[in-house]
């Protein structure tokens, strides 16, 4: 009797459920066709928007440490990163630097970038912004110009002109030291970039600014009036910035691209191509170099651009190499017998067919040619700019000295195909524990290394005196407007009162 009554009843629920269904099917289907398209779709992400149009759209500034135009095309270290980036996600790379600082992190904000590479500091208190993991280290410090008082502690800032850029973190920075030292003022702007600053230390228009370290080792051959004091502040970290807005999808690509060259080495290889030098030439050296830059390098630049047409070397890089040899004096003879403008030995002008040692075309198209050789009997194994490096300190010390100094390397367990390495281990060659087991023996193989050093910071200055006048300002040229003038581009942030 209670399995019959549970039977009926179980029949016209089931088919209740049957036509429950159907309803609910044709709602949704009326739903489908009220609704617009787009609320069905969902949107692409972020990466796939970038895969889709086949580029990436980052915003930079035009500084040394970020983006510029060289002579062989766009160069920096955060352009080289960002390059990789878009190969590593198979696209090509847009780049916008007509920016400041400001207008940069708007057009991110805004959705008008992709992101910003532009020496950004990692501040999670930015309003519209997402960062990557760290990139570099930012560490803040004091610059004056040569012969003033060094300031060595943050009470010498006091009534200095000091200088910064807006938004770059260093501002940042000094509002904290403020609350210090409330009779702390300074000028900000978001108008210049570092070597702006700099130049108007030499003119004697500022008297200190505040910059990151590595603004300033790569900046500093270039101002030899300007001096290190001390440095300031927390380190800051370098990151790039994304747009707040929508999904993640593209920093969380950016973020495995730095994990995977962090953890390769290619992010340390090219932070150390570009702010890696130890040292740097003197104040007189450097000053030195630029006069004659100007009075005696133009009677042989024709040739060494001929030579580097005939050879692929850049010419700069030949006239560097020039300078170190003789000061690009044709005429230059050593106690040991070298001669000439490229200090020539004579086997090595025979081997060139150089009829006339202390003719300066002969000299530069020989020594030109001469570092082709060097080159070329490298191991292949052995890349650019590395190989270049490899290529001068053999030219200096002789190329059975530097693989002396690779098969060191090995013994060491280091890379015989990094400079680095090859650089640590020349100076060995002085040493009798280590040129007792090599090959040609004892080398003074620590001039080599002084060697390279000079001529990449000769090359670099030569890099900047012939730079584009778009790109940067020209040595001792640059026209400093009046600061209490009406396009002062300086706000002062005033003491604490």
């Amino acid at each position: 009797m209670l399995k019959t009554s549970l039977s009926s009843l179980i029949t016209p629920l089931q088919a209740l459920l049957r036509h429950s269904r159907r309803w609910l099917a044709l709602v949704v289907m009326a739903l489908a066709l009220l609704l617009p398209e787009k609320t069905l779709i969902a949107p692409p992400s972020r990466l796939d928007d970038v895969r889709t149009r086949d580029f990436l759209q980052v915003v930079t500034r035009n500084s040394p440490t970020t983006y510029y135009r060289g002579r062989q095309g766009p160069t920096g270290f955060e352009y080289e990163l960002a390059r990789d980036f878009a190969d590593y996600l198979g696209v090509s790379l847009s780049m916008d630097a007509e920016h400041n600082i400001e207008s940069l992190t708007r057009s991110v904000r805004d959705d008008q970038a992709d992101f910003a590479a532009a020496t950004l500091p990692l501040d999670l208190s930015e309003q519209g912004l997402r960062f990557t993991r760290p990139i570099l280290e930012l560490q803040a410090m004091v610059v004056y110009r040569r012969g003033m008082q060094p300031p060595r502690e943050l009470e010498d800032l006091v009534g200095k002109r000091i200088g910064v850029i807006k938004g770059a973190g260093t501002s940042l920075i000094l509002h904290e030291l403020q609350q210090q030292l409330p009779e702390l003022s300074w000028k900000e702007t978001g108008e210049l970039e570092v070597a702006d600053l700099l130049q108007r230390i030499e003119e004697d228009s500022l008297d200190v600014a505040v910059v990151y370290a590595h603004q300033f080792k790569l900046n500093r051959l270039f101002f030899p009036n300007v001096e290190n004091g001390f440095t300031v502040g927390d380190p800051l970290t370098l990151a790039w910035a994304f747009p707040a807005q929508g999904d993640i999808s593209l920093l969380s690509a950016a973020n495995d691209f730095l994990e995977t060259r962090s953890e390769d080495g290619t992010l340390d290889q090219l932070v150390d191509q570009y702010f890696g030098h130890d040292d740097y030439l003197e104040y007189v050296g450097a000053r030195t170099f630029i006069r004659q830059a100007r009075e005696r390098l133009p009677r042989y630049i024709d040739t060494f651009k001929q030579a580097a047409r005939d050879t692929g070397i850049d010419w700069k890089l030949l006239a560097a190499v020039g300078y170190q040899e003789s000061h690009w004096q044709p005429k230059a003879t050593s106690p040991t017998g070298v001669r000439g403008l490229m200090m020539l030995t004579n086997a090595t002008a025979r081997e060139m067919n150089v009829a006339n040692r202390l003719d300066p075309v002969q000299s530069i198209d020989g020594g030109s040619r001469y570092l082709v050789s060097i080159k070329g009997r490298l191991p292949e194994g052995v890349q650019e700019p590395d190989r270049t490096w490899m290529t001068l300190a053999a030219y200096n010390v002789g190329l059975g000295h530097l693989l002396d100094a690779r098969r060191i390397v090995r013994m060491k367990g280091g890379n015989p195909d990094h400079w680095k390495d090859v650089r640590e281990a020349l100076p060995l060659l002085q040493k009798r524990q280590w040129y007792q087991q090599v090959r040609y023996g004892y080398a003074r193989g620590g001039e080599p290394v002084i060697y390279v050093r000079n001529i990449r910071r000769y090359y670099e200055i030569l890099n900047y005196v012939y730079r584009s006048q778009q790109q940067f300002y020209q040595l001792n040229e640059r026209q400093i407007t009046d600061d209490e003038g009406d396009n002062n581009p300086f706000d002062t942030v005033p003491p604490i009162l």
